[in-house]
This record gives C-alpha cells, structure tokens and sequence, in this order.
C-alpha cells in the first residue's frame, strides 16, 4: 500500500490521460528513473571521492615527472650543441 499526496496522483493522472496508458506504469517509469540517476549520482560521489584522495599522488607523479623531462630537454639541448 502506497500513500501519495493529492497533488502527485493528480499529476500522475494527467501523464496516464495525456500518454494513454495506466497508474501502474507511470509510477514503475518514475521508480525506475529515480532508481536510475541515484545509481548515477552515487557513482559520481564515489569517483570525486577517489579523485580527492588520489589527488596528492598524481601531483607527486606529475612534479616527477616534470622534472625528468626538464632534465631529459637539457640532455638534448647539450647533445645537439656539441656540449
């Protein structure tokens, strides 16, 4: 047994008249939809989450790695100078 506010059965009955179809699947559509984009919004959460906590080691990696390319453009400069 559901309860649902006037107004929302109100609404619900306008989409069955307006899509020709019945309460049953109108409700199981919007279940769905809502299920659906939780699903998503708590995927979203978990990667800004493993973004965030992943964040210092990719800096780490990148001031490395700039650093080795900086040492790397040197090496060359040197070579193709004849130094």
């Amino acid at each position: 047994m559901l309860n649902i506010p006037q107004h929302l059965l109100e609404q619900v009955d306008g989409i069955v008249f307006r899509e020709e179809t019945d309460r049953t699947v109108v409700i199981q559509e919007a279940m769905q939809t809502y299920e659906s984009e939780h699903r998503k919004s708590n995927i979203r959460l978990a990667l800004q989450q493993g973004y965030m906590e992943m964040a210092h080691i990719n800096l780490y990696l990148a001031s490395e790695a700039f650093l080795a390319e900086q040492e790397a453009g040197g090496t060359v400069d040197r070579v193709v100078s004849g130094v």
